[in-house]
């Protein structure tokens, strides 16, 4: 065809790269809205954006800035019916601190990864449950925050074992030439 311009290889390098950048948020928006169907179970949403920024926070701090966690947060709040700012908060605290920790927790095993985010889910919990209770100037049952607990730690082996393959995929895609 005369007049049609091909697009410069360029602009796919460039769609490429943000799409990868992306991945993560997208993922774990995604796992988020999946969680929150209404199945007649408790809500795993907290417990998978917890543990979503977490390990990307950890091992691929570029694809989770703090918009991208703001922006979670807020989908966590408006997903369980939670006072808005409280999920942004605990995320972006979390975000913070994993970020300050990443160094020396990226070379460690899964196990003290592990219980290094058994500390942060705790640390999460108990400051969700502050703040629901400051909020409400009352205080609410203890079993939400050992729900947000006992799931945050549970599920996050699972969740690492598909986050780590997909940050493997991406890193495998950016070596190549």
């Amino acid at each position: 065809m005369v007049g049609r311009r091909e697009p410069a290889p360029g602009l796919f390098r460039r769609l490429d790269g943000w799409a990868r950048a992306a991945l993560p948020t997208v993922v774990a928006a995604l796992l988020m809205i999946l969680a929150a169907a209404p199945v007649g179970l408790p809500s795993a949403v907290p417990a998978i954006a917890l543990a979503c920024v977490f390990f990307w926070s950890v091992f691929r701090p570029a694809a989770m800035p703090p918009p991208a966690v703001f922006g979670l947060g807020l989908l966590q709040d408006m997903l369980t019916f939670a006072p808005l700012g409280v999920g942004v908060f605990i995320l972006l605290v979390v975000h913070g601190l994993a970020m300050r920790w990443r160094r020396h927790l990226a070379r460690q095993s899964f196990l003290v990864v592990w219980l290094a985010f058994c500390g942060f889910a705790t640390g999460a919990a108990a400051l969700g449950y502050a703040l629901t209770a400051l909020l409400g100037w009352s205080l609410p049952p203890p079993v939400s925050g050992l729900h947000l607990l006992g799931l945050s730690t549970g599920l996050y082996p699972a969740l690492s074992f598909l986050l780590t393959r997909a940050h493997a995929a991406i890193r495998a895609v950016e070596e190549l030439p």
